[in-house]
Parts: structure tokens; sequence; C-alpha cells
């Protein structure tokens, strides 16, 4: 049997996203926790892309580790454990279930995220010639030889959007025959993109780890610097159907512009809600719905009603930061406010 431990929050999901949210309820004054299973799609990235203030240099993993230490520093808990249920209590509150925890929160915030449809091997390297995020990535081929592979219509319009930046784009069937519509096809065959059709047989690296060439079943090579892989997305929505959320018709969770989903108390953010995805739009996500979940369970301003069904208030009623959170804001105090770069 788990522990079972009592929380005014619980993030699941340890990405850009959920560790914002817990960052904002944490400095907030809200006894936060995390559960992460570890992973994801920021862990995979080799380079930092677009997030102001992150060199290029640091990895998705180290990004992550150093949030975790933040929140960590304010007081949240991290839990690495892989939440497999989610209910309703009577009271209103939501019990989440792990391997070795059992948690109890007012509010959840799922930031469980999606992952990318992979092309069958041989393959490139995910982040050494192999990339998802076209927006982040599509600096890196400018005057680059750089493929497209998939077969859809989101795989006609990346291979056309590639072209602003540079003049050397192919479409990579990989063996499949094109499943986007008659006018995709029209479009595509209308820009100066070459379609290859024959499958994939084989990976060109170099000493560095970065793809050189693809080879083909019909012999041909063709170099490359990297490219994109187009094969859909795989949302991780199983807490939210437990937990009665709606979901739009493409598997993302729906929500409003603060995070809320259809079901009270929960919230959603990052990948796993419609947008885009980018770790600075994550990171704002994040801090919206942290911020209304704040304004959700603070404790003051009260109300003259609740007041008065208090029997009034005094000195020894505030502040309702909790113990541990009140310890952990002296000790961050004495430590000389190293995490104040996040404030």
């Amino acid at each position: 049997m788990s522990e079972e431990h009592e929380y005014g929050v619980v993030v699941v999901g340890g990405g850009p996203a959920g560790l914002t949210a817990a960052l904002y309820t944490t400095r907030l004054g809200h006894d936060t926790a995390v559960i992460n299973r570890g992973g994801g799609r920021a862990a995979m990235m080799q380079e930092t892309h677009n997030v102001i203030g992150t060199t290029e240099e640091v990895s998705g993993n180290e990004l992550l580790q150093t949030a975790i230490e933040q929140i960590e520093g304010y007081g949240a808990d991290y839990h690495r454990d892989f939440v497999t249920d989610a209910e309703r209590l009577d009271d209103g509150r939501i019990r989440l279930e792990a391997g070795d925890i059992t948690a109890v929160a007012d509010r959840v915030v799922l930031a469980t995220g999606f992952s990318d449809g992979r092309p069958d091997p041989p393959a490139p390297r995910t982040g050494r010639g192999l990339h998802y995020c076209l927006h982040c990535d599509a600096y890196m081929f400018v005057d680059e030889s750089v493929y497209v592979m998939g077969h859809g219509d989101s795989t006609a319009h990346v291979a056309m959007i590639m072209l602003n930046f540079t003049d050397e784009v192919d479409v990579l069937l990989n063996g499949d025959e094109p499943t986007w519509s008659e006018e995709t096809d029209e479009l595509v065959r209308a820009h100066p993109v070459d379609i290859v059709e024959e499958e994939v047989t084989g990976v060109e690296n170099g000493e560095d780890g970065w793809l050189e060439a693809l080879e083909f079943a019909d012999g041909t090579r063709r170099e490359y610097r990297g490219g994109f892989a187009m094969y859909g997305s795989d949302y991780n929505t199983d807490l939210a159907e437990q937990l009665g959320v709606e979901l739009n018709d493409d598997g993302t969770i729906a929500v409003d512009d603060h995070g809320n989903t259809s079901a009270d108390g929960v919230y959603a953010v990052g990948d796993v809600v419609p947008g885009h995805n980018q770790i600075p739009v994550a990171m704002g996500q994040g801090a919206k719905a942290g911020i209304d979940i704040h304004y959700e369970l603070r404790t003051y301003p009260m109300s003259k009603e609740e007041i008065e069904a208090a029997g009034g208030i005094d000195a020894d009623d505030v502040p309702a930061v909790s113990d541990d959170l009140r310890a952990s804001a002296q000790a961050h105090r004495e430590d000389g406010g190293k995490a104040s770069a996040d404030d």
C-alpha cells in the first residue's frame, strides 16, 4: 500500500508546463507536489532553442533538472513515479494513485503531454538528424539539405514551409502511399520539392553523431543535414478520461484560456492541450494555470459572510501559508535567495 499525502495542488507531469505551474502554486503559498514518470519530449532535446535567457548548449534534461531543484527549493515535493489511476472523492477532491504514493489534492494539473509518432527504423538519431519541432529547429537548416518524412497532409505542408529556409527539400514517403488530399497533392507538386517514394534502408552518421546521408531501397544515396518526422501524436489522456474531462476531436484536452478543463478542479497545460508545442508557450500556460488556481484556493480576502461564519479573524489566523512552506520560505531567505531569478 502506497503512502497517502494531502496537497493543495498535484501536478502530473514534469515538463516545462507542469514544472512552471508547480513553481507558481508553491511560491503563492499552496502545498504542491509534482508526480513525474520521467522522459517526455523536452527531456529528449540535445539543445534548447527559443527559450530566452537559456543558451543553446543547455540540454533538455539540464533545463528540467534545474527547474526541479528550483521548485523543491521553494518547498514543493517531487516524486519520480507514474500515476495510473485518478478518481473524484465524495468531498470533491481528487485521489491519484501511483506506484509509491497516493496523493489527494484540491486541484490537479494534467501536464501529461504526448508521444510523437516515429518512423520505422532505420531512422536517424533523435536530435542528431531526426526532429519533431518545426518552430524550434527550422533555423538549423537554413541553406541545408532537409527531408520531411511521412505521407499525410502535415508532411506536405511542412515540406512547403521549409522552402522558406532552404531550396533543398525532399518529402520521404518511405515506401508508403501518400494519404494527403488531392488539393494538397496538387499544391506540393507545384512547389520545388522532391517526392521520394522509395523506402529508407540505411543511415550514415558523421563522427560527431550528426546525420550525413540516407540510403534507399533503389540503391540511391541522398545527403541531408537532418529533417522532420510527421507521423502524428499520441496524447496521454488516460487520467483525463478517468476524471470525465472533455477531449477535442484531435485527441487534445479541451481547456479555457487559463487551463481549466470541463471537470471541476482539473487543469491541463502543455503539449496535451491545443496550441503551439513550444517551451515558452508551455511555461506561459503553466503560469496562467498556477495563478488561476491561486485565485481559487487562497484563503484571503474573505467575504464578510465568511468572516462572520468563522467567528471573526485575528492575527492568530494568519498567515494562511502552511508551516512547511513558511519554513521553506525562511530557509530560502537565509540561503540568500538563490532562486530569485524566477521571481
